[in-house]
């Protein structure tokens, strides 16, 4: 029998590193029956924490899916790092997802990379839900938080669940329990069956008052989305709790509000009320509109699929896990049905493709299925052409959806291996790694035989060179990490190349006019954009031929060698000789136009800039101020958190943020802690750009 597609739920666990995330979704796994014992990230026994880095550091490295069942309701879930080196995992996961649980500490509230993922999700239009959690702990404050996200991240947050007492045991008032203010009952979780069993019981007294006061809130923001709500409000008539579920869900899914909730991942209160919540409130695929595409051979012509079973095949790539053995290719299903043993097409490459097998993902075990329908997240095993972001759909039927892009690396590290037999090797895995890992570049050096390796990050080079020495037994010596600088140019120029030649006995003319000019920093991806004025500046083969030829020169850097960014180059026109002009002339003078171009139009190199925040006691506000302008940052912003606590928001070059973390802590004596996230690219001092002048 075929599944109702609106019993399915594709949701991603999103948050600022140690938000509790997977403390979070290991009490999902343990409450709906699909493990029998709670795992934990301490003792790294979690489900989703499989790989041999996650168990060690106890952090999320690679986004992990896993399959249970709530109320009958078939959920797909996402567990997703927390770490900023890799956010690219939770980039692809929110592009495919429905749905969201965004993971707050209310000890902490938002967080640098709370930020982040809010915005990613922003960006992918995914209803969420915020789950405070660590109410347990000491300074944990649920209201200070739900003004932080309504603050900080312009949110509509509506508290549905309000916490009974706050922070750990040894207090007078400790958190044990959580009011649901839809039914307006008081939810205990007894500990002696680990949470798993709920008792409801009436609101104590002493929170009555509280308890009616957030409910006519709830009621007030609910009533601007359902005039059956007003109706009964002004009637002074009790409003039913399945009328205030149904217009809670169609505000969320509209983003509207966000519904928040508070518990204890770690000590199992509130867990249930979130997995009802995203069973009552965040939307099947059915809930969502079609997906839109193109038509491949006519980019202008826009093609929609519906969630429906009926309707042709097509999914989205969005990651890959590289193996020896054979790569496992996660897939979202938008429409159709796919079954195992049948041929597909990834319109973008323009290549068939055979799926002779398909398996249900659940971490790091797998379960095959014979075929999987719309709405359905599924691996795939046996592709050869396709990577991250790639379209399949049936052939009959070609449609591209949009792609997913990732962010520029920022940090590089030298890799050489030890003789020619590790050379091979090194080639074979680091493919294997870019298969994986759409963040990470990996490019030869003939003249010098090291291999640079590009990242997110000091954390994420340093797992990737563990993963080499130790996963791939591999024999290389690692130097430091270095800045990814790139280049920009300074002014705009219009130059002209020129090819009056004798090539092999023929003589070659061609005249390439081409303007070069920077576009505006911090817009746009910054990648660049080669283009013709008019489609008639040239004949068609040689345009084709020199916009092809500033491609590749433009990908081959700038006059220091590095990547060029924020560049435009507009091919103006040119001439053409009646015998003499050919390809290979247009080629040569727009390789001649280009390089007069960038020596004309003047240097600009570019360092990555980072976002940092740094949360430390008050008495040591004054030395991380003085040690961040040291190290040329720019103090953004500065605000309380808590009691006792500053957070500082900076702007500094990653250039001199290396071992940054450890010298905060010195300073702290160890109380402060801080987040750094690429920000944008800027313009180096002038003292940088002589030292790669010398």
């Amino acid at each position: 029998m075929a599944r109702d597609i609106c019993s399915l739920r594709n949701i991603g666990i999103i948050a600022h590193i140690d938000a509790g995330k997977t403390t979070l979704t290991e009490r999902m796994l343990f409450y709906s029956g699909r493990l029998h014992r709670v795992g934990s990230v301490d003792e790294g026994t979690t489900e989703t924490d499989f790989d041999i880095e996650e168990r060690e550091r106890g952090i999320t490295i690679y986004s992990a899916c896993v399959t249970f069942y709530w109320r009958g309701m078939q959920i797909n879930l996402i567990d997703t790092p927390g770490h900023v080196d890799f956010t690219a995992e939770v980039e692809r996961s929110l592009r495919v997802l429905d749905g969201g649980v965004v993971v707050f500490s209310a000890r902490e509230g938002v967080e640098a990379q709370s930020e982040t993922v809010w915005h990613q999700a922003d960006k992918y239009h995914v209803p969420r839900i915020a789950f405070i959690n660590k109410m347990d702990r000491e300074g944990a404050d649920f209201f200070g938080t739900v003004k932080e996200i309504e603050e900080r991240l312009e949110a509509q947050p509506l508290p549905i669940t309000l916490p009974i007492g706050c922070g750990p045991p040894h207090l007078s008032d400790p958190f044990r329990g959580v009011i649901d203010l839809v039914e307006m009952k008081a939810l205990r979780f007894l500990p002696e069956t680990d949470g798993r069993e709920v008792v409801q019981e009436e609101i104590p007294s002493t929170l009555q008052e509280e308890a009616q006061f957030w409910r006519a809130h709830l009621l007030d923001r609910l009533s601007n989305f359902s005039d059956e709500m007003i109706e009964l409000l002004l009637a002074d008539q009790p409003v039913p709790a399945d009328l205030i579920r149904r217009v809670l869900r169609q505000a969320t899914i509209r983003h509207r509000i966000v519904p928040v909730l508070c518990g204890s991942a770690l000590d199992g209160i509130g867990v249930q009320p979130v997995m009802d919540a995203v069973v009552d409130y965040l939307p099947s695929p059915a809930d969502l509109p079609p997906v839109e595409g193109v038509d491949p051979e006519k980019k202008d012509r826009k093609l929609l699929r519906k969630p429906d079973p009926k309707e042709p095949f097509c999914g989205l790539v969005f990651k890959v896990v590289a193996d020896r053995h054979g790569d496992m290719f996660w897939v979202r299903v938008y429409s159709g049905q796919l079954k195992a043993n049948s041929r597909v097409l990834n319109p973008g490459k323009n290549k068939r493709e055979n799926v002779p097998q398909l398996w249900r993902i659940q971490a790091d075990d797998r379960e095959q299925i014979d075929m999987v329908e719309a709405g359905d997240i599924v691996g795939l095993i046996g592709l050869h052409h396709s990577t991250t972001g790639d379209t399949l759909c049936d052939p009959r039927h070609p449609i591209l959806l949009e792609s997913i892009r990732f962010p520029e690396t920022v940090i590089s590290m030298a890799v050489e291996p030890e003789n020619a037999i590790e050379r091979k090797k090194l080639a074979q895995v680091l493919e294997m790694l870019k298969r994986q890992d759409p963040t990470f570049r990996a490019q030869e050096n003939e003249e010098t035989g090291q291999t640079l390796i590009s990242g997110m990050g000091e954390l994420h080079l340093e797992i990737i060179k563990h993963r080499l020495i130790r996963d791939f037994k591999l024999n290389v010596r690692v130097h430091k990490p270095k800045v990814s600088y790139r280049e920009t140019i300074q002014k705009a120029v219009e130059v002209t190349g020129i090819c009056h030649r004798q090539w092999a006995g023929q003589n070659l003319f061609a005249e390439v006019q081409i303007r070069m000019e920077p576009t505006p920093i911090g817009e746009g991806s910054g990648r660049v954009e080669v283009l013709a004025d008019s489609p008639e500046v040239l004949p068609p083969e040689f345009l084709a031929a020199v916009l092809e030829e500033l491609q590749q020169q433009a990908l081959g850097g700038g006059s220091l060698g590095f990547p060029l960014l924020h560049v435009r180059i507009t091919v103006l026109g040119g001439q053409v000789h009646p015998t003499d002009s050919n390809v290979t002339a247009f080629r040569m003078a727009a390789n001649d136009a280009f390089h007069k171009a960038l020596r004309q139009a003047g240097v600009v190199l570019l360092e990555p800039i980072m976002r940092v925040e740094v949360a430390v006691p008050d008495e040591y506000v004054g030395d991380i101020v003085s040690d961040l302008q040291q190290r040329r940052a720019v103090i953004t912003r500065t605000h309380p958190r808590g009691r006792n606590m500053t957070v500082i928001e900076a702007r500094a070059p990653l250039a001199n943020l290396f071992g940054y973390s450890n010298a905060m802590r010195g300073l702290s004596q160890g109380r402060a802690s801080c987040s750094l996230e690429p920000c944008a690219y800027g313009p180096a001092p002038p003292e940088v750009v002589e030292s790669f002048l010398l």
